[in-house]
C-alpha cells in the first residue's frame, strides 16, 4: 500500500482496492480553505484510480470534522476566505457524492457543519458510540448543509436542529436508518474497513454502475440544493451580521486580524 499526503489529508490505497482517506488537522479538524480543496482532490484521485473499489473516509483526533476554520476567515480581510470556504466545501461535498465508487464514512466524536456535508453525501456511515451530528451554522452567521442533514434525519427534526443548533446522537441516526452501525470508538476504523471489504469483494464494474445508478435516481440534486443554501450565507455576509457573529465566536476584531489559527 502506498500512502500519499497533502497537508492535512492522507490517502493510502490498500492491496484489496480500499482507498483510506484520513483527515488530521488538530485541534478539532476544522479545515482551512486549502484543506477542503485537498480533500476534494484526494477523493477525485481515488475515484479516478481504476484499482480503487471503495473509499473509507475517516479522521484522527477528537472528532470527525468541525466545519470550516472560522479563525482563518476572520483573520482574512474581505470575502476571499469566505468565497474560498464556500467553494472548497462545495468541491469536497461534490467529490464525495460524485466519487465513482462508494464512500464509507467513519464518524468519531463530533460531526458539525462541513462534516455533515461529507457524511450526508457519503454512501455508508459508520459511527462511534460517542458521535454526535449537528449544524451550528445559525450560531456562526451562516447557513448550509441542511441539504445533507436532510439525508440523515427526518424533515422536522432537521428543521429543529437547524433553528436550535441542537445535535443528534449516532444512536438516534442508527434508529433512523441513516447510520449503518454504531461501535465503540476503538473499533470504528475496523468496522468501516469491514463494510468496505464487503463492497471491495464485489465486481468493481458492477459496483461503479450501482453508484452511478443510485445517484441517478436520487430525489433531488444535492449539488444545486447546497449551492442554493450558500447564496443565503453570502447574503448574510453582505449585511454584516455574519461577520459580527463570527468575530464573537472567534474572539477577534478587524483591527486584530493578522494570520490564521488552526
Amino acid at each position: 500500500m502506498t500512502p500519499t499526503t497533502h497537508q492535512s489529508v492522507t490517502t493510502t490505497v490498500h492491496p484489496d482496492g480500499i482507498a483510506e482517506i484520513v483527515v488530521d488537522n488538530p485541534p478539532v479538524n476544522a479545515l482551512p480553505v486549502a484543506g477542503w480543496f485537498a480533500l476534494a482532490s484526494a477523493l477525485d484521485a481515488a475515484g479516478a484510480d481504476e484499482l480503487v473499489r471503495v473509499v473509507v473516509l475517516r479522521a484522527e483526533g477528537r472528532g470527525f470534522n468541525a466545519g470550516v476554520d472560522i479563525k482563518e476567515m476572520q483573520h482574512t480581510d474581505g470575502f476571499t476566505a469566505l468565497l474560498g470556504a464556500n467553494r472548497g466545501c462545495y468541491a469536497a461535498f461534490k467529490a464525495v457524492y460524485e466519487c465513482p465508487v462508494p464512500v464509507v464514512t467513519a464518524v468519531n466524536g463530533f460531526c458539525l457543519g462541513g462534516g455533515i456535508g461529507l457524511a450526508g453525501n457519503s454512501d455508508v456511515i459508520v459511527a462511534s458510540d460517542d458521535a454526535t451530528f449537528g449544524l451550528p451554522e445559525v450560531d456562526r452567521g451562516a447557513l448550509g448543509a441542511a441539504t445533507h442533514l436532510s439525508r440523515m434525519v427526518p424533515q422536522h427534526r432537521m428543521r429543529a436542529m437547524v433553528y436550535t443548533s441542537a445535535t443528534a446522537t449516532a444512536q438516534e441516526l442508527h434508529a433512523y436508518g441513516s447510520v449503518h452501525s454504531v461501535v465503540p470508538r476503538e473499533q470504528l476504523r475496523a468496522a468501516a474497513l469491514a463494510v468496505a471489504t464487503q463492497i471491495a469483494a464485489k465486481n468493481p464494474t458492477v459496483i461503479r454502475a450501482a453508484k452511478a445508478s443510485l445517484n441517478g435516481i436520487d430525489l433531488w440534486d444535492v449539488n444545486r440544493s447546497y449551492r442554493f443554501e450558500q447564496g443565503f450565507t453570502f447574503e448574510l455576509n453582505l449585511t454584516g451580521v455574519a461577520d459580527r457573529i463570527r468575530d464573537e465566536f472567534a474572539g477577534t476584531d478587524k483591527a486584530a486580524r493578522s494570520g490564521s489559527e488552526g
